[in-house]
């Protein structure tokens, strides 16, 4: 029984992963849909998704909301949701303009940004092999990108911008799990997010076109879906054995995003996104060496 057990969970845990991600695709399908092609407000949009992504959570932070008060660290907690908000916002923008195939492969570099915040602000030993694994996420970056390129639009930073706030987010929860349980971090991003979206919505007025409220309902249902599959899969199986896992959402987006867009991804995003998935196993392999 125990053999068994050790053969099935990370069976278990990769292919709830691989569910995550496809399901995370049809989110980012829906709010393409809903912003690029019907014309909602991405700041409405992301608002009406996290709330009904909030109802789902409802009965779960009640039941645990005494573990709200335990902690010393409020202004932090409320600074790390302002940055997940703005990575949100910046990434639903984004969708309105972005092909979801170039979005998706540029929230790839998150990790790197993680590394560079984790060095800087937490004081973190980054070794020389990390700092270059960053690097050569950069350039994978620009290679998608395409800077130089008469195509490239500002708005194609957007993702980027996403990449970024997501990963500043992401080091000081790092910070905050020193003193405070997940149970803690979680309610404080699940109740704080929709009031943070609610203000950056004002100036829309929370309307949505007619055809836009389906695709919008649906992905507030998906994105609390996928988020419980996502962390029941990290409950079960390390980080570092999920990850190629989880790079296989690029795929599910790629293939969504040509079979409802149309949109058909250029030769610089494969040659981009190679170069960030190889930074990014090197910089596991390197994650796994220390932890040796």
């Amino acid at each position: 029984m125990a053999h068994q057990l050790t053969l099935t969970t990370p069976v278990k845990a990769a292919g709830l992963m691989v569910l995550a991600g496809a399901s995370f695709a049809v989110v980012n399908t829906a709010l393409q849909g809903a912003t690029m092609k019907m014309g909602a407000s991405a700041p409405s949009v992301t608002f009406w998704q996290y709330l009904i992504a909030l109802g789902f959570y409802l009965p779960w932070v009640v039941r645990h909301r005494a573990a709200a008060i335990k902690t010393g660290q409020v202004w932090l907690h409320i600074l790390r949701v302002a940055l997940a908000a703005g990575g949100v916002q910046l990434w639903t923008l984004g969708l309105a303009y972005v092909p979801i195939w170039q979005a998706i492969a540029l929230i790839l570099l998150s990790p790197f940004f993680v590394t560079l915040g984790a060095g800087l602000f937490l004081r973190e030993t980054v070794s020389m092999h990390r700092w270059g694994a960053v690097l050569l996420g950069i350039i994978g970056g620009a290679v998608i990108l395409e800077p130089w390129s008469d195509r490239f639009e500002l708005v194609a930073l957007l993702p980027v911008g996403a990449a970024a706030l997501w990963a500043a987010s992401s080091v000081i929860t790092k910070f905050l799990t020193r003193a405070d349980g997940p149970e803690t971090v979680t309610i404080y991003l699940l109740v704080l997010l929709s009031p943070i979206n609610a203000a950056l919505a004002l100036g829309s007025g929370f309307t949505l076109p007619m055809d836009a409220i389906w695709l919008v309902v649906g992905a507030g249902l998906l994105t609390a879906f996928a988020q419980h599959v996502l962390v029941r899969a990290y409950s079960l199986a390390d980080a570092a054995f999920l990850q190629p896992f989880d790079h296989l959402k690029l795929v599910f987006n790629v293939v969504l995003g040509f079979a409802v867009f149309g949109f058909l991804p250029t030769g610089s995003m494969w040659l981009g996104t190679a170069i960030i998935l190889a930074a990014s196993f090197y910089l596991l392999e390197q994650e796994r060496r220390q932890t040796v």
